[in-house]
């Protein structure tokens, strides 16, 4: 028997008993269904969890910020007595020296909140970030208006400033904010020798030369990029903090596999730069946190996923038992087909092919349903969550292709007992069959 031949006769089979056919190929769809909905979300919560790590800077970064404490053996906490402390030379020898890093911005963040004040006496509490002219590229973020602060701004501790789009808007609502002067009061910034901070509080005037596309809230943690006031990193150290020092110095590896490369790198520089010691840097990678969510995410799928599994096994043996039916249902056909020549191997095809048309188009219907349902439990997950605006539905064409080739095996599998049951009769006691 011809392979087309099986085809048109496995459809014909199914078109005859439509309704039996449908609540057989009722497992194969929910299963098929189930799945997709489930990897749509997954793979949904990983989009997001992306787009959260590239609104800090990309995963691919790490931090070294000076800490005050280490922690030792048995998890216990001591101080740290190295005077040792970053400094912009760090930044040009970690450019200079590391192959693995892409780029380094140095940073003395203030994100506890100031008072900013706008020339009109409109006011918020926002926090700032000394940096300097890499920072932008580092960070790939696009001017909204104006300019970026730039190496002649660092280089003679220039009194400008970049506004995040959140406190342009607050401040300045629809008027542009570029040539406008703001005031920023906050403490001095500086630290004695043993790591407490100042608490004498400096107002210093700012000139507004640009503000930043909006970036968004992270939803780890919590804080907006768009709640800052960019500064030259030279005039926060010259007007606030009153040294030379850095307390935080952000790594941007060429690729998230070079992150642990990158790091060590970074390690023998600064222990060549400060005899020998780096315990007094402290390192946080954003792809840490990123992988602890992306082992949670896959747990949820593989649970999910295995639920929906269980539900195409459940299928497939429906499957199986309405095959069992067909066979005794057509005894005398398959006893007529064999005395007119007819081989086992054409009745097992023919009965074999039947099975897996069914789990086919029980597949592509599945396909279609679970599109739908990931849709739907998005639009559900942004609703209960209410931590995202919008959770994106996934569906790739890998998973579609997995699905129903999956659907198609389970028909072979479940399909071929039966099948080989119906080859193997008799023509002379199937004929004999009421």
């Amino acid at each position: 028997m011809r392979l087309i031949e099986g085809l048109f006769i496995g459809i014909s089979a199914i078109r005859a008993n439509k309704m039996r056919s449908l609540l057989t190929m009722l497992g194969i769809i929910i299963g098929v269904a189930a799945v997709l909905a489930m990897i749509a979300i997954g793979d949904g919560a990983k989009v997001i969890v992306l787009k959260d790590a590239q609104k800090l800077g990309g995963a691919n970064q790490f931090t070294m910020y000076r800490t005050w404490y280490k922690q030792g053996a048995g998890g216990r906490w001591t101080r740290v007595r190295s005077n040792e402390y970053m400094e912009y030379g760090d930044v040009l020898a970690i450019e200079a020296e590391c192959p693995s890093v892409s780029a380094v911005t140095p940073r003395i963040p203030e994100w506890r909140g100031s008072l900013i004040q706008a020339a009109d006496g409109s006011e918020t509490r926002a926090g700032y970030n000394g940096v300097d002219a890499t920072y932008k590229i580092a960070m790939d973020w696009d001017m909204q208006e104006g300019r970026f602060i730039t190496e002649e701004d660092v280089e003679q501790a220039t009194t400008i400033c970049v506004l995040g789009d959140e406190v342009a808007t607050t401040l300045f609502g629809d008027k542009s904010p570029l040539g406008q002067e703001i005031k920023i009061a906050k403490g001095s910034g500086r630290y004695d020798r043993w790591g407490r901070r100042d608490s004498k509080r400096s107002t210093e005037r700012f000139t507004v030369v640009g503000t930043m596309m909006p970036r968004g809230r992270s939803l780890r943690f919590g804080w907006s990029y768009d709640n800052l006031v960019f500064i030259p990193i030279s005039t926060v150290q010259e007007r606030f903090t009153g040294n030379d020092r850095i307390q935080d110095i952000v790594v941007y590896a060429h690729t998230v596999k070079d992150v642990p490369k990158a790091i060590e790198e970074v390690k023998t520089v600064i222990r060549k730069r400060h005899k020998g010691q780096d315990d007094f840097v402290r390192f946080f990678e954003m792809r840490s946190g990123m992988a602890q969510l992306e082992k949670i995410s896959k747990m949820i799928k593989i649970a999910l996923g295995s639920i929906a599994g269980f539900s195409l096994l459940v299928g497939g043996i429906g499957i199986m038992n309405m095959m069992l039916v067909a066979v005794s249902e057509r005894t005398r056909e398959i006893g007529l087909r064999k005395a007119l020549g007819a081989k086992s191997f054409d009745i097992l095809v023919q009965f074999l092919m039947e099975a897996v048309i069914m789990c086919g188009v029980g597949g592509a219907i599945g396909v279609g349903l679970g599109i739908f349902a990931g849709e739907g439990m998005a639009i559900l997950a942004v609703k209960i969550a209410k931590i995202v605006p919008e959770w994106p539905a996934v569906v790739s064409t890998q998973w579609v292709l997995i699905s129903v080739s999956f659907s198609a095996v389970i028909g072979i599998l479940f399909g071929l007992y039966p099948a080989a049951k119906a080859s193997s009769l008799s023509p002379i006691e199937a004929l004999r069959t009421e």
